[in-house]
Protein backbone atom coordinates (compact mmCIF):
# COMPACT_ATOMS: atom_id res chain seq x y z
CA UNK A 1 0.00 0.00 0.00
CA UNK A 2 1.16 3.47 -0.77
CA UNK A 3 0.42 6.12 1.02
CA UNK A 4 0.97 10.09 -0.35
CA UNK A 5 1.02 13.35 0.99
CA UNK A 6 3.88 13.04 3.47
CA UNK A 7 7.98 14.24 2.38
CA UNK A 8 11.21 12.19 3.36
CA UNK A 9 9.94 8.72 1.53
CA UNK A 10 13.83 8.36 0.20
CA UNK A 11 13.07 4.71 -0.10
CA UNK A 12 10.32 4.89 -2.78
CA UNK A 13 12.04 7.47 -4.71
CA UNK A 14 15.17 5.17 -4.92
CA UNK A 15 13.35 2.17 -5.81
CA UNK A 16 11.74 4.76 -8.89
CA UNK A 17 14.54 6.32 -9.67
CA UNK A 18 16.84 2.92 -10.02
CA UNK A 19 19.61 4.55 -7.72
CA UNK A 20 20.61 3.89 -3.61
CA UNK A 21 19.29 6.21 -1.16
CA UNK A 22 22.52 7.86 -0.58
CA UNK A 23 22.31 9.53 -3.80
CA UNK A 24 19.04 11.27 -3.05
CA UNK A 25 18.83 14.83 -1.82
CA UNK A 26 16.25 15.08 -0.07
CA UNK A 27 14.78 18.17 0.81
CA UNK A 28 10.97 17.02 1.03
CA UNK A 29 11.89 16.63 5.05
CA UNK A 30 13.01 19.16 6.90
CA UNK A 31 15.84 17.02 8.38
CA UNK A 32 19.01 19.31 10.63
CA UNK A 33 21.38 19.45 7.97
CA UNK A 34 23.79 19.06 10.68
CA UNK A 35 22.76 15.29 11.45
CA UNK A 36 22.38 13.73 14.42
CA UNK A 37 24.33 14.85 17.67
CA UNK A 38 27.79 12.90 17.85
CA UNK A 39 26.69 12.30 21.38
CA UNK A 40 23.42 10.58 20.40
CA UNK A 41 25.79 8.66 17.40
CA UNK A 42 27.83 6.72 20.22
CA UNK A 43 24.50 6.56 22.72
CA UNK A 44 23.56 4.01 19.63
CA UNK A 45 26.38 2.08 19.47
CA UNK A 46 26.47 1.64 23.54
CA UNK A 47 22.96 0.72 24.13
CA UNK A 48 23.49 -2.34 21.06
CA UNK A 49 23.77 -4.99 24.08
CA UNK A 50 19.94 -3.65 25.36
CA UNK A 51 19.05 -5.02 22.51
CA UNK A 52 18.64 -8.50 23.82
CA UNK A 53 15.76 -7.07 26.24
CA UNK A 54 12.35 -5.34 25.95
CA UNK A 55 12.49 -1.57 25.70
CA UNK A 56 11.45 0.02 28.87
CA UNK A 57 7.93 0.60 28.49
CA UNK A 58 7.69 3.76 30.83
CA UNK A 59 10.90 5.83 28.58
CA UNK A 60 12.10 6.44 32.62
CA UNK A 61 15.59 7.80 31.32
CA UNK A 62 13.65 10.11 28.54
CA UNK A 63 10.91 11.26 30.98
CA UNK A 64 13.88 12.58 33.51
CA UNK A 65 16.29 13.93 30.79
CA UNK A 66 12.59 15.49 29.94
CA UNK A 67 12.05 16.90 33.04
CA UNK A 68 14.85 18.14 33.87
CA UNK A 69 15.21 19.93 30.37
CA UNK A 70 12.40 21.49 30.87
CA UNK A 71 12.15 22.18 34.84
CA UNK A 72 8.17 20.26 34.74
CA UNK A 73 7.64 17.04 36.79
CA UNK A 74 8.67 13.77 35.06
CA UNK A 75 4.64 12.72 35.02
CA UNK A 76 3.93 15.70 32.82
CA UNK A 77 5.74 13.39 29.33
CA UNK A 78 4.46 11.01 28.08
CA UNK A 79 7.14 9.64 25.22
CA UNK A 80 6.07 8.30 21.91
CA UNK A 81 7.21 6.30 18.64
CA UNK A 82 7.33 9.80 17.00
CA UNK A 83 4.81 12.38 17.58
CA UNK A 84 3.04 10.93 15.18
CA UNK A 85 1.84 8.17 17.27
CA UNK A 86 0.51 10.44 19.78
CA UNK A 87 -1.54 12.64 17.28
CA UNK A 88 -2.91 9.63 16.24
CA UNK A 89 -3.71 7.94 19.38
CA UNK A 90 -5.85 11.75 21.08
CA UNK A 91 -8.95 11.61 19.43
CA UNK A 92 -9.64 8.51 21.45
CA UNK A 93 -7.57 9.21 24.29
CA UNK A 94 -9.34 12.29 25.09
CA UNK A 95 -12.00 12.01 23.71
CA UNK A 96 -12.78 14.33 20.52
CA UNK A 97 -15.44 14.14 18.20
CA UNK A 98 -14.75 17.46 16.41
CA UNK A 99 -11.60 18.93 15.98
CA UNK A 100 -11.13 22.55 14.61
CA UNK A 101 -7.74 22.32 12.62
CA UNK A 102 -5.75 25.92 12.22
CA UNK A 103 -4.53 25.46 8.05
CA UNK A 104 -3.23 25.71 5.73
CA UNK A 105 -1.10 22.63 7.38
CA UNK A 106 0.28 19.06 8.23
CA UNK A 107 -2.56 16.47 6.78
CA UNK A 108 -2.24 13.86 9.62
CA UNK A 109 -4.35 15.90 11.69
CA UNK A 110 -7.43 15.34 9.84
CA UNK A 111 -6.25 11.77 9.37
CA UNK A 112 -5.95 11.08 12.68
CA UNK A 113 -9.27 12.30 13.10
CA UNK A 114 -11.52 10.49 10.68
CA UNK A 115 -9.72 7.08 11.34
CA UNK A 116 -11.19 7.87 14.74
CA UNK A 117 -14.65 8.40 13.19
CA UNK A 118 -14.76 12.33 14.27
CA UNK A 119 -15.27 15.38 12.47
CA UNK A 120 -12.91 18.23 10.91
CA UNK A 121 -13.43 21.94 10.81
CA UNK A 122 -10.51 23.88 9.20
CA UNK A 123 -10.05 27.68 9.40
CA UNK A 124 -7.57 29.02 6.77
CA UNK A 125 -5.31 31.50 6.65
CA UNK A 126 -4.56 33.53 3.75
CA UNK A 127 -2.28 34.21 1.43
CA UNK A 128 -2.29 37.83 1.91
CA UNK A 129 -0.96 37.68 5.32
CA UNK A 130 1.94 35.53 4.53
CA UNK A 131 -0.52 32.23 5.92
CA UNK A 132 -1.01 33.48 9.56
CA UNK A 133 -2.93 31.56 11.46
CA UNK A 134 -6.70 33.56 12.22
CA UNK A 135 -6.03 33.14 15.84
CA UNK A 136 -9.37 35.47 16.80
CA UNK A 137 -11.55 33.51 13.79
CA UNK A 138 -10.38 30.33 15.82
CA UNK A 139 -11.39 32.29 19.33
CA UNK A 140 -14.65 33.46 17.96
CA UNK A 141 -15.34 29.74 16.67
CA UNK A 142 -14.65 28.12 20.25
CA UNK A 143 -16.98 30.60 21.41
CA UNK A 144 -19.86 29.65 19.30
CA UNK A 145 -19.89 33.34 17.48
CA UNK A 146 -19.44 32.12 13.99
CA UNK A 147 -21.17 29.87 11.35
CA UNK A 148 -18.80 27.43 10.83
CA UNK A 149 -20.40 25.41 13.62
CA UNK A 150 -23.78 27.05 14.04
CA UNK A 151 -26.28 23.64 14.36
CA UNK A 152 -23.55 21.27 14.71
CA UNK A 153 -21.75 19.26 17.42
CA UNK A 154 -19.86 21.46 19.29
CA UNK A 155 -16.02 21.74 18.69
CA UNK A 156 -14.08 19.68 20.91
CA UNK A 157 -10.52 20.77 20.29
CA UNK A 158 -8.52 23.05 18.61
CA UNK A 159 -5.00 22.01 17.17
CA UNK A 160 -2.15 24.59 15.81
CA UNK A 161 1.17 24.09 14.55
CA UNK A 162 3.43 26.49 15.87
CA UNK A 163 5.38 27.20 13.65
CA UNK A 164 3.32 25.93 11.28
CA UNK A 165 3.97 23.33 8.88
CA UNK A 166 4.54 24.12 5.65
CA UNK A 167 3.95 27.60 6.43
CA UNK A 168 6.96 28.29 8.46
CA UNK A 169 4.91 30.68 10.43
CA UNK A 170 4.81 31.28 14.02
CA UNK A 171 2.63 32.73 16.27
CA UNK A 172 3.59 34.71 19.32
CA UNK A 173 4.20 32.59 23.03
CA UNK A 174 1.02 35.44 24.12
CA UNK A 175 -0.90 34.93 21.52
CA UNK A 176 -1.09 30.48 21.87
CA UNK A 177 -1.59 31.36 25.49
CA UNK A 178 -4.62 33.53 24.54
CA UNK A 179 -5.62 30.45 22.77
CA UNK A 180 -5.33 28.04 25.41
CA UNK A 181 -6.74 30.13 28.02
CA UNK A 182 -10.03 30.19 26.30
CA UNK A 183 -10.07 26.62 25.27
CA UNK A 184 -10.09 25.91 29.11
CA UNK A 185 -12.46 27.82 29.92
CA UNK A 186 -14.62 26.59 27.39
CA UNK A 187 -13.78 23.26 28.19
CA UNK A 188 -11.76 22.82 25.19
CA UNK A 189 -9.12 20.90 24.28
CA UNK A 190 -5.90 22.62 22.74
CA UNK A 191 -3.16 21.15 20.91
CA UNK A 192 -0.22 22.66 19.81
CA UNK A 193 2.22 21.00 18.17
CA UNK A 194 5.58 22.26 18.74
CA UNK A 195 7.42 20.16 16.34
CA UNK A 196 9.56 22.98 14.97
CA UNK A 197 9.73 24.96 17.77
CA UNK A 198 13.48 24.52 18.93
CA UNK A 199 14.19 27.21 15.64
CA UNK A 200 12.10 29.67 17.32
CA UNK A 201 12.26 28.92 21.27
CA UNK A 202 10.28 32.75 21.73
CA UNK A 203 7.25 31.10 20.51
CA UNK A 204 7.03 28.63 22.69
CA UNK A 205 4.76 27.95 25.51
CA UNK A 206 6.61 24.88 27.58
CA UNK A 207 8.43 27.63 29.17
CA UNK A 208 4.86 29.07 30.79
CA UNK A 209 2.41 27.34 32.82
CA UNK A 210 0.02 25.59 30.62
CA UNK A 211 -3.54 25.82 31.30
CA UNK A 212 -5.72 22.73 32.41
CA UNK A 213 -6.58 21.54 29.20
CA UNK A 214 -3.52 22.05 26.87
CA UNK A 215 -1.16 19.28 25.59
CA UNK A 216 2.28 20.91 23.61
CA UNK A 217 3.25 18.02 21.39
CA UNK A 218 7.03 17.83 20.69
CA UNK A 219 10.04 15.63 18.32
CA UNK A 220 13.34 13.94 18.55
CA UNK A 221 12.76 13.91 14.28
CA UNK A 222 13.28 17.74 12.71
CA UNK A 223 15.85 19.63 15.03
CA UNK A 224 17.57 16.56 16.46
CA UNK A 225 17.88 15.03 13.76
CA UNK A 226 16.48 11.26 14.50
CA UNK A 227 13.74 10.49 11.77
CA UNK A 228 15.04 7.27 11.42
CA UNK A 229 14.59 6.56 15.73
CA UNK A 230 10.93 7.72 15.60
CA UNK A 231 10.95 9.54 18.84
CA UNK A 232 8.35 11.90 20.28
CA UNK A 233 6.52 13.35 23.27
CA UNK A 234 3.52 15.06 24.70
CA UNK A 235 3.19 17.65 27.70
CA UNK A 236 0.40 18.01 29.59
CA UNK A 237 -1.14 18.03 33.29
CA UNK A 238 -0.45 14.81 34.30
CA UNK A 239 -4.20 13.38 34.86
CA UNK A 240 -3.99 13.83 30.78
CA UNK A 241 -0.77 12.24 30.40
CA UNK A 242 -2.19 9.23 32.35
CA UNK A 243 -5.17 9.42 29.89
CA UNK A 244 -3.27 9.43 27.09
CA UNK A 245 -0.65 6.74 27.94
CA UNK A 246 -3.88 4.45 28.48
CA UNK A 247 -4.18 4.55 24.68
CA UNK A 248 -0.60 4.00 23.97
CA UNK A 249 0.52 0.38 22.94
CA UNK A 250 3.19 -1.14 25.21
CA UNK A 251 7.02 -0.90 24.15
CA UNK A 252 6.26 1.43 22.12
CA UNK A 253 9.77 3.12 21.71
CA UNK A 254 12.51 1.56 20.80
CA UNK A 255 15.65 0.88 23.66
CA UNK A 256 18.30 2.71 20.93
CA UNK A 257 16.10 5.42 20.21
CA UNK A 258 15.37 6.01 24.06
CA UNK A 259 19.46 6.16 25.01
CA UNK A 260 19.91 8.28 21.46
CA UNK A 261 17.11 10.77 22.44
CA UNK A 262 18.47 11.53 25.92
CA UNK A 263 22.28 12.31 24.54
CA UNK A 264 20.77 14.12 21.68
CA UNK A 265 18.63 16.60 24.68
CA UNK A 266 21.77 17.37 26.51
CA UNK A 267 23.84 17.80 23.60
CA UNK A 268 23.62 21.57 24.20
CA UNK A 269 26.87 22.27 21.62
CA UNK A 270 25.85 20.45 18.75
CA UNK A 271 22.60 22.25 19.54
CA UNK A 272 24.08 25.65 19.32
CA UNK A 273 26.07 24.88 16.08
CA UNK A 274 23.05 23.83 14.59
CA UNK A 275 21.05 26.94 15.57
CA UNK A 276 23.92 29.31 14.52
CA UNK A 277 23.95 27.39 10.75
CA UNK A 278 20.53 27.31 9.87
CA UNK A 279 20.07 31.24 10.91
CA UNK A 280 23.07 31.65 8.28
CA UNK A 281 22.22 28.87 5.57
CA UNK A 282 18.14 29.62 5.36
CA UNK A 283 18.85 33.80 4.66
CA UNK A 284 21.06 32.46 2.37
CA UNK A 285 19.06 29.68 0.64
CA UNK A 286 15.99 32.29 1.07
CA UNK A 287 18.14 34.67 -1.25
CA UNK A 288 18.69 32.70 -3.93
CA UNK A 289 15.01 31.29 -4.01
CA UNK A 290 14.02 35.07 -4.14
CA UNK A 291 15.73 35.75 -7.11
CA UNK A 292 14.64 33.39 -9.22
CA UNK A 293 12.05 35.05 -11.39
CA UNK A 294 8.43 34.83 -10.83
CA UNK A 295 8.71 33.13 -7.56
CA UNK A 296 7.21 34.01 -4.42
CA UNK A 297 9.03 33.19 -0.79
CA UNK A 298 6.73 33.20 2.19
CA UNK A 299 8.53 33.88 5.34
CA UNK A 300 9.66 31.14 7.76
CA UNK A 301 10.66 30.08 11.48
CA UNK A 302 11.41 26.67 10.96
CA UNK A 303 14.09 24.94 9.16
CA UNK A 304 12.35 24.96 5.70
CA UNK A 305 10.98 27.36 3.12
CA UNK A 306 7.68 27.44 1.33
CA UNK A 307 7.86 29.04 -1.80
CA UNK A 308 4.86 29.60 -4.98
CA UNK A 309 6.37 29.05 -8.63
CA UNK A 310 5.79 31.33 -11.55
CA UNK A 311 2.42 31.64 -12.58
CA UNK A 312 2.02 29.17 -15.36
CA UNK A 313 4.18 26.49 -13.54
CA UNK A 314 2.84 23.40 -11.34
CA UNK A 315 4.21 22.45 -8.61
CA UNK A 316 3.48 18.19 -9.86
CA UNK A 317 5.38 18.85 -12.85
CA UNK A 318 8.55 20.75 -11.60
CA UNK A 319 8.97 18.52 -8.44
CA UNK A 320 8.94 15.45 -10.74
CA UNK A 321 11.40 17.03 -13.26
CA UNK A 322 13.56 17.72 -10.15
CA UNK A 323 13.14 14.13 -8.68
CA UNK A 324 14.31 12.80 -11.67
CA UNK A 325 17.68 14.44 -10.85
CA UNK A 326 17.59 12.94 -7.35
CA UNK A 327 16.17 16.06 -5.79
CA UNK A 328 13.26 15.58 -3.71
CA UNK A 329 11.36 18.51 -3.00
CA UNK A 330 7.40 18.61 -1.40
CA UNK A 331 4.85 19.39 -3.35
CA UNK A 332 2.40 20.52 -1.71
CA UNK A 333 -0.29 21.55 -4.37
CA UNK A 334 -2.95 19.32 -2.74
CA UNK A 335 -2.47 21.21 0.93
CA UNK A 336 -6.17 22.40 1.42
CA UNK A 337 -5.67 26.08 1.56
CA UNK A 338 -2.56 26.65 -0.67
CA UNK A 339 -2.40 26.06 -4.99
CA UNK A 340 -1.18 24.76 -7.34
CA UNK A 341 2.31 26.35 -7.48
CA UNK A 342 3.60 25.60 -4.26
CA UNK A 343 6.50 23.82 -3.02
CA UNK A 344 8.09 23.38 0.24
CA UNK A 345 11.67 22.59 0.24
CA UNK A 346 14.11 22.10 3.28
CA UNK A 347 17.28 23.86 3.92
CA UNK A 348 20.10 21.76 3.89
CA UNK A 349 23.70 22.07 3.28
CA UNK A 350 25.17 24.85 1.37
CA UNK A 351 26.67 22.62 -1.52
CA UNK A 352 23.28 20.83 -1.39
CA UNK A 353 21.44 24.18 -1.53
CA UNK A 354 23.62 25.14 -4.42
CA UNK A 355 22.59 22.25 -6.34
CA UNK A 356 18.96 22.56 -5.57
CA UNK A 357 19.14 26.06 -6.64
CA UNK A 358 20.29 25.63 -10.20
CA UNK A 359 18.24 22.97 -10.88
CA UNK A 360 15.59 24.48 -9.75
CA UNK A 361 16.66 27.45 -11.80
CA UNK A 362 17.02 24.99 -14.70
CA UNK A 363 13.75 23.30 -14.57
CA UNK A 364 11.86 26.82 -14.24
CA UNK A 365 13.66 27.95 -17.56
CA UNK A 366 12.28 25.22 -19.68
CA UNK A 367 16.02 22.81 -19.77
CA UNK A 368 15.44 20.75 -17.12
CA UNK A 369 11.85 19.43 -17.96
Amino acid sequence: MTRTGHGGDVYAAARELGRGVPHLLDFSASINPLGPSPAALRAIDDAAPLLQHYPDPACWGVRQALANHWQRPAEEFLVGNGSIELIHLLPDALPIRHLLVVGPTFSEYATAMRRSGGRVTMVMGERAEAYRPPLEQVMAAMSGTVGTVTGRRAIDAVLLCNPNSPTGYACTAAAVLRLARLATRRRIWCIVDETFAEYCADSSILSHVLPARTIVLRSFTKFYGLPGLRVGYAVARKAIIEQMGAHQPPWSVNMLAQRAAVAALRDVRHAGRSLRFMDREKARLRKGLEQLPGCSVFPSEANFILMELPGGQKAGLVVSALRRQGLLVRDCSRVPGLNVRSVRVAVRTKAENNRLLGALAAVLHGSGL
